[in-house]
């Protein structure tokens, strides 16, 4: 069997920065392409993912999150480029690389007149950790998770079939989690122990990279973030840069006439709107960071009688991200 641990790493590319911060991809792909006869699925896709960090693909359906999954266990082909998966080619080496991975499909269903303990039971001998105390590890997820093993799989909620899945994901303890909407059909309470588990299974060593589209949950729980734009990526960073801390959202309650076109002019002022309300009238704007001096300076000269400032969430960076670049802001 091929040693995964000794496999020295790319070298090229992005991993070059990787050896610079003294860190290993456990995911690294390069002009990773996937066509679909006249569809591309995906398109020239460079992504590095850390050893030890939690990882959210970011993106709608359809916007090629699945099919980077896929490529990534061998499910199917690229039409280019390649990826490696903890040091090893993910074409060549498929069969070594998921020894070491736990895997949650986005639909996960499999044989209905098993129970969630045989089920569960099937997928320890697949992996050659059958034994009692491993068992006793399974058990213990299924406690936490709310799940009657004793249930045949037919006869299960979507949630319930979700929590078998998250379980055999992570029952052999794997070095890397791979994960497509991994809490869909959860509910809020098993959403939080999900969170839970996601942060020991980190704080024991693994990766953990999984595709979503709830904001709160990649907030919460990620070191970092990709977006995926129909094939493309569009960006990768952590919360605070996808965020953008050099904006803010304001709101400015002035009394009497708000100064509307004055604010038109300033530089950074984008998505201008006024309201009025009760006998004053409100702006609401986003102002970048250059622009920020002005909009104190030009709101000093007028009867302002509210001033609220914030910083953008990750799910309104989002949207920006994923805007028609025809509209206008």
């Amino acid at each position: 069997m091929q040693d995964i641990t000794s496999r020295p790493q790319t070298t090229t590319g992005t991993a070059a920065d990787a050896a610079s911060n003294n860190r290993k991809y456990a995911i690294l792909t390069e002009k990773l392409t996937k066509n679909y006869g006249h569809v591309r699925g995906l398109v020239d896709l460079d992504l590095g993912v850390y050893e030890g960090e939690v990882f959210g693909f970011l993106g709608p359906n359809g916007a090629g999150k699945t099919t980077t999954i896929r490529m990534l266990l061998n499910l199917i082909k690229p039409t280019k480029g390649k990826a490696t998966v903890l040091g090893l080619d993910s074409q060549h080496d498929s069969v070594a690389i998921r020894q070491h991975i736990g895997y949650l499909p986005g639909e996960f269903s499999l044989y209905p007149n098993l129970t969630g303990a045989q089920t569960l039971e099937y997928f320890a001998h697949l992996r050659g950790v059958a034994g009692k105390e491993n068992w006793k590890y399974v058990q213990e997820l299924a406690e936490r998770l709310e799940l009657d093993m004793t249930r045949k799989f037919r006869q299960y909620s979507r949630g319930n079939k979700q929590k078998v899945g998250v379980i055999q994901a992570l029952m052999h303890h794997p070095r890397l989690l791979i994960l497509d909407e991994p809490t869909s059909g959860l509910d809020p309470l098993n959403q939080q122990e999900f969170y839970k588990l996601v942060d020991e299974v980190r704080k024991a060593g693994s990766t953990i990279f999984f595709s979503s589209h709830i904001m709160s949950e990649v907030e919460k729980i990620c070191d970092r973030v990709a977006i995926i734009r129909e094939g493309k990526l569009v960006k990768v960073g952590n919360i605070g840069d996808l965020t953008d801390l050099k904006s803010h959202y304001l709101e400015l309650t002035f009394t009497g006439t708000a100064p509307l076109e004055e604010f038109k002019k300033l530089p950074g002022v984008e998505k201008l709107e006024k309201v009025a309300e009760k006998g004053t009238e409100i702006l609401h704007f986003m102002v970048r960071s250059e622009g920020l001096d002005q909009v104190v300076k030009t709101a000093a000269k007028y009867a302002v009688v509210n001033f609220v400032s914030r910083e953008p969430s990750l799910e309104e960076s989002f949207l920006d991200y994923y805007r028609d670049p025809s509209e206008t802001k």
